[in-house]
C-alpha cells in the first residue's frame, strides 16, 4: 500500500432518522448481532481505510452510548433532517485539514455491502482528482471514492438527499466504475418490507 492509499478515509454516512421505517434511525437497526452502524464502520476499516469518520444525527446521543465504535470519530451533523447532502458536507468538513487524500463514502444503509467492495474502490484511488464509483451489473452505487480535489465541489452541490449524484453527472465519463456485483449486494434498507434483508 502506498502513502498516498494510506490517506484514503471512510467517511460513513448514518444520519438519517428513518422517516419511512416510522422515525427508526437506521444506524440503531439491529444486523446479525450488531448494529448497522457497526457493521458499516467495521467494513470501512476491513477494507483498507486509514481512518473512519461517521458522520451521525438522529438520536446521536443514542448512537454514541449504544454503537461500539472503536477508533472511529463521530462527526454531529445538526442538519440531518435536510437530507443526506448536509451529513456529506459535514463529512467533508471534517476531514478537512487531517491529511486525507480521498474520501471513501458508505452509507449506513446498505449491509449488503462489505470490506471486498470498499477494499476494491479505496483499490482505484491514483490521486487527490480521483472519482471512484462502484458498479453493480454496470449500474454506479456505492461506496464511492472522492478524491480531496474535489470535495469543495462536491459540498457546493450537495444538498437534500442527493448526496453527490449531481455532481457525479459532468462528466460521467470522469466517473471510474470498479464492478462489485460479484462480491457485494448494493440493497438499501429503506422500508418496512426491506427490514427483511435484515437477520
Amino acid at each position: 500500500m502506498t502513502d498516498d492509499e494510506n490517506r484514503v478515509a471512510g467517511l460513513l454516512l448514518a444520519a438519517g432518522g428513518g422517516r419511512r421505517l416510522g422515525g427508526r434511525p437506521k444506524a440503531l437497526l439491529p444486523h446479525r448481532g450488531r448494529l448497522l452502524v457497526e457493521h458499516a464502520a467495521e467494513a470501512l476499516r476491513a477494507g483498507g481505510c486509514a481512518s473512519v469518520h461517521v458522520v451521525l444525527g438522529a438520536r446521536a446521543e443514542e448512537v454514541r452510548a449504544r454503537a461500539e465504535l472503536p477508533d472511529c470519530l463521530l462527526v454531529d451533523n445538526p442538519d440531518w433532517e435536510r437530507g443526506m447532502g448536509t451529513s456529506l458536507r459535514a463529512g467533508l468538513d471534517a476531514l478537512a485539514g487531517t491529511g486525507a487524500r480521498a474520501a471513501l463514502v458508505l452509507l449506513v444503509d446498505q449491509p449488503g455491502i462489505g470490506p471486498e467492495a470498499v477494499a476494491r474502490v479505496r483499490r482505484a484511488y491514483r490521486s487527490p482528482r480521483s472519482l471512484v464509483s462502484a458498479a453493480y451489473d454496470g449500474v454506479r452505487g456505492h461506496p464511492v471514492l472522492f478524491g480531496a480535489a474535489h470535495w469543495a465541489g462536491i459540498a457546493a452541490t450537495a444538498t437534500g438527499d442527493r448526496g453527490a449524484r449531481a455532481y457525479l453527472k459532468e462528466p460521467a465519463d470522469a466517473v471510474e466504475r470498479v464492478e462489485c456485483g460479484d462480491v457485494a449486494e448494493a440493497y438499501d434498507i429503506d422500508t418496512e418490507a426491506d427490514l427483511a434483508h435484515l437477520e
